[in-house]
């Protein structure tokens, strides 16, 4: 396996109301090889505290599993091929220059979201790499 360069970004809370809305803290992990990246997303649900403040004094937000809970967001791949017939190219790309072919899962991301509340981050490396490797070595070979 090519070395994998690990990724760890924490992207900020926003609020843009009344056009764009709110969205909490983003952590994103990835690993990056020659064939492209996997990631995870995790949408963390921590607000800005203006934001928070607001969210609290409406009786509706305590009991939304969406804005008071972190929800896995994305379990995806960044290929720098297709990987699979009609795939469309995004021009823009964080990972692989150039663009790229993405494709991940917001279903899938629960998994491991589980993994690391159980074993941290080391938990999600090593699933990661597993993904990394499922994604584009093993069909290479």
């Amino acid at each position: 396996m090519s070395k994998l360069e690990r990724i760890v970004e924490f992207h900020a809370a926003y609020d843009k109301r009344p056009k764009y809305g709110i969205h909490g803290v983003e952590l994103l992990m990835a690993l990056k090889g020659d064939a492209g990246a996997v990631q995870f997303l995790l949408f963390t649900n921590w607000h800005l505290p203006h934001v928070e403040k607001d969210l609290d004094s409406r009786p509706d937000y305590k009991y939304s599993r969406l804005l008071c809970h972190p929800q896995p967001a994305d379990l995806g791949y960044h290929s720098k091929v297709p990987r699979y017939e009609d795939q469309t190219k995004m021009e823009h790309c964080q990972f692989v220059e150039g663009g790229c072919y993405y494709d991940g899962s917001g279903l899938n991301a629960e998994r491991i979201y589980q993994v690391l509340l159980s074993e941290g981050s080391d938990g999600v490396w090593r699933e990661l790499e597993a993904y990394y490797k499922e994604t584009f070595e093993e069909v290479a070979a």
